[in-house]
């Protein structure tokens, strides 16, 4: 396996249009789904999912983000944050969402990994299992020993990449679709454990909720 030779970095609100590219290929449409929504007609997409991404509230927010890249070139990028003990229920979510939310509340206590995406030209370059070594130790910084993330059940590159870097299927929740398209059928909640000793804070610092 090809092993990842580049830097990271956190990123800032000029990595915007970046990571909203990056969000929507790790979201497989949901997210240009969603944001063609919210931006009504005549609105553009691409503009709710920059605000999204350069927000300071949301968990896709940019302060949550680690970029890759090699020579000043981005390559992928890592979005993360802990979630609590409880973690929170909206009612106004979308109902594309509640599946995926439902499974976030299986994972109490974990460092979830929103966004694991790298650009078409560099995958199968070692930048998700580089990434994912990342995020352990952002989980270890921050005293929490386990991983959790959702991915789509017919996803199988990436599901192969998180089972090779020993994540296992926790629970699985019908995919909501209404008008978006997307061959799959479930939503999958992936989990293990933190590689290494969560008490030692070895690594980089834990990225902010």
């Amino acid at each position: 396996m090809t092993s990842f030779d580049g830097a990271f970095r956190r990123a800032t609100l000029a990595d915007a249009t970046k990571l909203a590219t990056l969000v929507e290929f790790a979201s497989e449409g949901l997210a240009l789904y969603l944001w063609t929504q919210l931006a009504g007609p005549g609105g553009d997409p691409w503009e709710i999912g920059r605000q999204r991404v350069t927000s300071e509230t949301l968990g896709v927010c940019y302060r949550n983000a680690l970029i890759a890249e090699r020579n000043g070139t981005t390559m992928g990028v890592l979005i993360g944050y802990p979630l609590g003990n409880k973690p929170g229920h909206d009612d106004t979510l979308p109902a594309l969402l509640a599946p995926l939310h439902e499974l976030m509340a299986l994972a109490p206590n974990t460092w979830y990994v929103q966004v694991l995406a790298a650009y078409p030209e560099h995958r199968s370059c070692g930048v998700g299992t580089a990434l994912l070594g990342e995020a352990d130790r952002c989980a270890a910084a921050a005293g929490i020993d386990g991983l959790s993330l959702v991915v789509s059940d017919t996803n199988t590159g990436a599901r192969r990449l998180y089972e090779r870097n020993g994540f296992r299927e926790a629970a699985l929740r019908r995919m909501v679709k209404e008008g978006w398209r997307h061959p799959g059928t479930d939503w999958l909640l992936m989990t293990r454990r933190v590689a290494g000793d969560p008490a030692s804070g070895r690594g980089s610092a834990a990225l902010r909720q």
